[in-house]
């Protein structure tokens, strides 16, 4: 068996099918899909029926636009232009497939090879435990009748501070914000949810008052892997933190890494 990590497939179908076929990816292998299976590339439903084929071969987290299918589904959200998710609403197991989605975590760990997945990264204000139960109660709300609840006022850009006391929709949408959305954080840990630039990853960040979440001290002690910031075209500059968005949707390429030793592999969405 051999394990796999892809970046945001965005619904760029005949990308990540050339992919597994250069790696020539069989049954028995592992998918790791770092979030963000849908929406903006061409054929979103077919990249979900794909991975919910794999079965147990693919371990999936979340990612914010998967979230946001999601809303889209309780009707509490509304498609947002440039959305290419209205044939997921017009398919004839449409619920099959967003029911299989909404089973899915924000976090995924292998303890044997000492790795964790998420779609934009383990905030430095967590360890890996608590990270661990942070998607663990999510995942539990998003499962149970307060996922309606959830999704109607998941939106939003506050608190962005995380604090253990925070209770209710404020813990939930600040848990999301920081596995889904994060790239830039203050010095303190908050949310800087506005820069999605490219960082200088050579630059000086002491006295900076935003910097990219990696560059703060880490309480995690495992390998990362994460999608969501294509800005950063794969690159951290750490060998321990590995971002896998290369921007297929916009042109870019997919990115697979093979678990095992490191090595990647790619193919052109131009």
């Amino acid at each position: 068996m051999t394990s796999y990590a892809v970046g945001d497939i965005q619904g760029c179908l005949e990308p990540l099918k050339a992919l597994l076929e250069k790696v020539q990816f069989t049954s028995g292998d592992q998918l790791w899909v770092a979030g963000d299976l849908v929406n903006r590339g061409p054929d979103s439903l077919n990249t979900l029926r794909l991975i919910k084929s794999l079965g147990t071969d693919a371990k999936v987290v979340l990612g914010n636009h998967d979230l946001h299918l999601l809303a889209l589904d309780a009707k509490q959200a509304t498609l947002k232009p440039g959305d290419t998710l209205q044939p997921i609403f017009e398919a004839h197991d449409r619920r099959e497939l967003l029911h299989w989605l909404q089973q899915q975590p924000l976090l995924h760990y292998n303890a044997q090879i000492n790795t964790v997945m998420t779609h934009a990264g383990v905030p430095p204000c967590w360890d890996l435990p608590q990270a661990i139960a942070l998607a663990q109660e999510m995942q539990t709300v998003l499962q149970s009748n307060q996922a309606h609840r959830f999704f109607s006022h998941m939106y939003g850009n506050l608190p962005d501070l995380w604090q253990d006391d925070l209770q209710d929709i404020e813990r939930w949408r600040c848990i999301t914000n920081y596995f889904t959305r994060m790239r830039f954080v203050r010095p303190d840990g908050g949310l800087d949810l506005v820069n999605k630039d490219k960082p200088n990853l050579s630059g000086d960040y002491q006295n900076a008052s935003t910097l990219p979440w990696f560059k703060l001290a880490s309480r995690v002690k495992a390998r990362q892997v994460f999608g969501h910031w294509a800005a950063l075209e794969g690159d951290t500059g750490l060998a321990e933190v590995i971002n896998l968005d290369m921007g297929c949707v916009w042109g870019g390429q997919l990115k697979l890494m093979r678990l095992d030793d490191g090595q990647c592999f790619s193919v052109s969405c131009s």
